[in-house]
């Protein structure tokens, strides 16, 4: 299967799909928004923009099943699955502040061969394929070279419903404070992976994601040079709710520091 072609393809749907959300965004209002708990909320233009992704992604790859933030379309037994986030970020969206991302992934008996993450307000098209690289509106990118974790930037995402780890969290937050060049939040998981990806951030990690929030920008990372995780070192971080990415460099030690406090 040419994952080039059908990747190169699902971009063009994605930026179609970005130009839609453009538009609907001058009229939008904020009493449009849907809350689906506390601080998770929707819009009448995810929902759209959803509807529209799954449609041209069905065209695009028929037979091919879905997972969708806001449930469209669901998949059994199918061999390639779509993980679609139509708006990632819907906070900063309804509050007009950047970034926010659509985000696709293609998982093909559970593996990724497909990663996009498009960038709304910077134009930004991040992308992954395999038997590729990763790339940035068609030029290659790696992730950092940086060496140690008080040399990295590093980014997170702050919990807005799931709070039991909080204590833990904040201490890892401490430590960072202390031992790093910083901690950033831009409140879309999807462009703090693809920002770690292009060597913006040196690492990246969160509690509390879903697959669509992390399963193209993870892949990108990977194809980018980069590791991925979850807080044991393990694999399940797609499903698993938890993540750590970084360069080859660091991943060891800032594994170890997120572990200690994380895992306890």
């Amino acid at each position: 299967m040419n994952y080039k072609e059908i990747c190169e393809q699902t971009i063009g749907l994605v930026k179609n799909t970005a130009t839609l959300i453009r538009e609907e965004k001058k009229n939008f209002s904020t009493n449009q928004i849907v809350i689906k708990g506390n601080n998770d909320f929707v819009t009448h233009i995810d929902k759209a923009s959803e509807e529209h992704l799954v449609k041209g992604l069905s065209k695009i790859l028929p037979g091919s099943g879905f997972i969708t933030e806001e449930g469209t379309a669901s998949y059994e037994n199918c061999d390639h699955i779509w993980i679609i986030d139509p708006i990632d970020g819907t906070t900063n969206f309804i509050h007009g502040a950047p970034p926010y991302c659509i985000s696709i992934a293609l998982h093909r008996n559970d593996e990724p061969v497909i990663g996009v993450v498009y960038e709304l307000t910077g134009d930004e098209c991040f992308y992954a394929y395999q038997g590729g690289k990763a790339y940035l509106n068609g030029k290659e990118i790696h992730v950092s070279p940086t060496l140690k974790v008080k040399d990295s930037l590093i980014a997170t995402g702050f919990p807005y419903t799931d709070f039991g780890r909080m204590a833990s969290f904040m201490k890892t937050l401490d430590y960072f404070f202390h031992n790093s060049h910083g901690v950033r939040r831009l409140g879309s998981a999807a462009a703090d992976l693809a920002y770690v990806a292009c060597g913006r951030y040196d690492s990246f990690y969160e509690y509390n994601l879903s697959p669509w929030d992390v399963a193209a920008g993870a892949y990108i990372v990977q194809q980018a040079g980069g590791k991925v995780s979850d807080f044991k070192g393990g694999k399940n971080f797609i499903f698993g709710k938890e993540l750590i990415a970084t360069n080859q460099h660091t991943f060891e030690e800032f594994k170890s520091v997120i572990g200690n406090i994380m895992n306890k």
